[in-house]
């Protein structure tokens, strides 16, 4: 119904409600005694309160189409034009000598006429919502695991949508405060093991989880019965991939194995984190990568005066700005495509382009094959970062995008990296900006990670191959590690490492399990041994490091020795593998060394 139409037709229904009350508070005070100048009254008092109404009303565009449609922002404007047509009316009334209505009829009549008004537009409202429900004989019946707030808005996405695939028929929720509960007339019909009788019961073929932060044991459970009563189970987004948008029907997806390992609520401070990028020119090393990219899209969000993405893959840097441009033009300078191995075109870069915030995550990361070249690691992971540090001479705050494998490292990746986190550390204590460094586990879902790796050799038909049995690792969501990155950027002190909190350790084992039953065929889970330089468990925190928590209960900070670059120039590029392995052991574990007064970085 046009805005215009509906706005003459408000007009009218409110009109004939006041005339309605004040021939109902006449009536209630004289009955049908009514002679001609009682029934004078009521006719001048009626056009007189309509007059009021439209007027007063025009004047707060209640009649203009100013409000949403029965929203509580006019049902607000209609109150207070009542109540203020009422007031008039009564002031009207006791100031004329003989008064054409009785002295309370002005405000019975008032609230009668609101009460009628009111009612008018819920049936209207009512009858909008009715017509825009999905069709019954084409939307398939849907139930919802979680009456919560993302429970609550999939069920009005999907009933406020006339071409919806999905009809939803009732919830199911474990808290027993919700049993009787309807959110939009859709009932709370049972808790988690009435899965299997209210599938059957309601006929729906389809469960979706709407829990956004749901621990991994409560997805498995709900997926576990769903399944076994034959029924589909999806689910809708963490909040970190929800990202800034409520969650909608088009967010329903298919259960991942990221859903199986649990999620982890994150709390920001937005203020905090706006602080140090809104209106900044932020630099990305690596943003062609899993975690670079990810940077990219969330620094993104807070509107930096200018968001630079470096890396050396010129496909990666497309994919990135294509997430971030529709139009994924090349010639945008935010996009960079330089080598972080080339010392002087990194310089020109800082020089010309002049960072504020710097976000390091460029290197190379696959373990097993840095330990057959290490030198190659040797030239990204350790001179690579170098090269950037040196550049940065100017910067308000450098983050260095560190591991897990940084903490007592046995590895070549582990070895440079705990080489960079005290180069960084280093380089805090000469350099006026703050330089620090950020500790995580693996991510789900990076190129090279243990999941893509499961999901390429699934996809072959088998067998997936998993080291050890009882071989264990940290896991997180690429969205969960970026957003804590940015966050631990926001409070972390020079010089020092925070590692973030990676939830229990995962058995690669049953990440693997997981998966396969996720397939569409029979799997089969086959174990290597574990590879050179790779440990049966990884630690967050190495040896003296403690877990301090002082500003976020999911950040630590721990303390870095800084280690001069000077004592880089002690190894021999030129050694073999095993000889430059052993250059890199040590390396690590080299005493902390302070800068000399004046020092250079190179």
């Amino acid at each position: 119904m046009p805005v215009r139409a509906w706005n003459l037709q408000a007009a009218a229904a409110d009109a004939a409600a006041w005339i309605a009350g004040l021939f109902a508070a006449i009536l209630t005070r004289y009955g049908t005694d009514l002679d001609r100048r009682r029934l004078t009254g009521f006719l001048l008092a009626a056009a007189l309160a309509v007059v009021l109404q439209l007027a007063i009303g025009h004047t707060r565009h209640l009649y203009r189409g100013r409000y949403p449609y029965a929203s509580f922002e006019e049902v607000r404007a209609a109150a207070i034009t009542t109540g203020s047509t009422a007031a008039v009316l009564l002031v009207l009334d006791v100031l004329i000598s003989r008064r054409p209505v009785p002295p309370l009829a002005p405000l019975a009549g008032g609230a009668v006429a609101l009460v009628l008004m009111l009612a008018v537009r819920y049936a209207q409202r009512a009858r909008r919502q009715r017509r825009r429900r999905p069709d019954q004989r084409t939307a398939a019946p849907v139930l919802l695991f979680g009456a919560g707030e993302a429970g609550t808005l999939l069920v009005r996405s999907m009933l406020h949508d006339p071409n919806s695939r999905y009809l939803p028929v009732g919830l199911i929720d474990d808290d027993p405060r919700k049993r009787r509960l309807h959110i939009s007339g859709v009932p709370v019909l049972g808790a988690r093991d009435d899965i299997p009788a209210v599938l059957d019961r309601t006929g729906a073929g389809l469960l979706v989880f709407a829990v956004a932060n749901a621990e991994a044991e409560l997805v498995r459970a709900v997926r576990d019965r769903t399944v076994a009563a034959g029924a589909t189970f999806k689910v809708v987004p963490s909040m970190s991939e929800l990202m800034d948008h409520p969650v909608a029907v088009d967010d329903i997806r298919d259960v991942q194995v990221t859903d199986l390992l649990g999620r982890h609520q994150i709390e920001t401070d937005l203020d905090a984190i706006a602080g140090y990028l809104t209106g900044k020119r932020v630099l990305v090393t690596g943003a062609g990568g899993s975690i670079g990219s990810e940077l990219c899209r969330q620094i993104h969000r807070f509107e930096p005066a200018e968001l630079m993405m470096l890396d050396r893959d010129e496909s990666a840097l497309q994919a990135v700005q294509l997430s971030l441009d529709p139009l994924g033009r090349l010639d945008d300078p935010a996009v960079i495509l330089a080598d972080l191995r080339d010392a002087e075109r990194i310089r020109t870069i800082f020089r010309t382009r002049r960072p504020q915030v710097v976000f390091h995550a460029a290197a190379l990361k696959h373990l097993a094959l840095l330990q057959r070249h290490p030198g190659e690691a040797l030239k990204t992971n350790v001179l690579g970062t170098l090269n950037v540090l040196d550049a940065a001479a100017e910067v308000e705050r450098f983050v260095n995008i560190s591991t897990d494998k940084a903490a007592d490292p046995t590895s070549v990746l582990g070895y440079t990296k705990r080489i960079t986190e005290r180069l960084t550390a280093w380089t805090a204590s000469r350099r006026p900006g703050m330089f620090l460094s950020v500790r995580f586990g693996n991510v789900l879902g990076s190129r090279g990670s243990v999941f893509t790796t499961f999901s390429a050799q699934i996809a072959d038909g088998g067998p997936v191959t998993v080291t050890h049995p009882d071989v264990t690792r940290y896991f997180m969501t690429t969205q969960e590690a970026v957003h804590l990155v940015i966050q631990a950027a926001a409070i972390g002190r020079d010089g020092e490492a925070l590692v973030l909190e990676m939830g229990d350790p995962v058995r690669i084992a049953e990440v693997a399990r997981q998966m396969v039953q996720l397939a569409r065929s029979p799997v089969e889970i086959r174990y290597t041994g574990l590879r050179p330089g790779e440990k049966l468990a990884e630690t967050l925190f190495g040896a003296g490091e403690h877990d301090d928590r002082p500003f976020h209960p999911l950040i630590s900070h721990v303390a870095v020795p800084p280690l001069d670059a000077a004592q880089l120039f002690r190894i021999d590029p030129a050694a073999g593998p095993e000889q430059l392995i052993a250059q890199l052991d040590e390396l690590t574990s080299r005493p902390a060394t302070a800068p000399r007064p004046g020092s250079a970085v190179r």
